[in-house]
């Protein structure tokens, strides 16, 4: 198991988003999170990946324990929370690429910067994982000169070059026009394929049943379902589920 999460609650002021969560997720499973709009999704991956802090619950990722508030002992020293880092990716909506930078500068220098590996090795990785990215030709290119599905498949070949173990992805394809949602959804794909352990929250709703292990229904800061995707998808029972799964098959 590389994540374990229980009980989480997180507040905005009086407002609380996460009520009592609870989930785990086994090396090179696909979780896909999927929900209502201000159901806490992204929230709850925030918080998963030290963006935000939680007030009470217990985190546990690869075998190192982030948080527990039940214990007393609040959140790990920065050296932990570090190493913490160190093992999760995470993917924006919206790239988050340094603009300043070219394409190949922008994944070579989170290597040698964080990794702390030479230029020369960074720049064959970077090459390796854009050549992956079907990128190759776009290493001199400037995020600018990029379409948004471009953008997003370097935002993951990034990611991918700090050898996370869990890879976090945040509405990965909300900023794109449908066109190229495929391009991102694809390259997600082949990851789930290669066995890389993931957590997705999207809105793909076809995506999540054809791609994920498990897929995690949130509303209202509480997961009210999770199964396998046939479980979810076509054999539920719960109501709620069901009248969100009606709106996207009306879509």
């Amino acid at each position: 198991m590389l994540l374990k999460a229980e009980n989480l609650q997180k507040r905005f002021y009086n407002t609380e988003v996460l009520k009592s969560i609870s989930m785990e997720v086994n090396e090179g499973e696909v979780v896909a999170i999927i929900g209502p709009s201000g159901s806490g999704k992204s929230t709850l991956l925030r918080c998963l990946t030290q963006l935000e802090k939680i007030d009470q619950g217990r985190i546990e990722v690869c075998g190192k324990l982030m948080v527990d508030t039940d214990q007393g002992t609040g959140y790990a020293d920065s050296k932990v929370l570090h190493e913490i880092i160190m093992e999760v990716g995470l993917v924006f909506q919206n790239f988050n690429l340094f603009p300043h930078y070219c394409v190949l500068r922008n994944i070579v220098d989170a290597q040698v910067k964080v990794l702390g590996i030479d230029k020369a090795t960074a720049e064959n990785k970077a090459m390796s994982l854009l050549e992956k990215m079907n990128l190759q030709d776009r290493a001199k290119a400037y995020p600018c000169e990029l379409s948004g599905g471009q953008q997003q498949r370097v935002a993951i070949a990034r990611a991918l070059a700090l050898n996370p173990r869990i890879l976090f992805f945040d509405e990965p394809t909300s900023a794109l026009d449908p066109e190229l949602t495929g391009e991102i959804l694809k390259v997600i794909k082949s990851l789930a394929e290669e066995k890389m352990t993931m957590v997705i929250v999207t809105h793909e709703m076809s995506f999540a049943r054809d791609v994920a292990d498990r897929v995690i229904f949130m509303d209202g800061g509480v997961i009210v379902e999770q199964g396998t995707p046939e479980e979810v998808f076509g054999n539920t029972v719960n109501q709620r589920t069901k009248d969100f799964l009606q709106r996207f098959n009306q879509s």
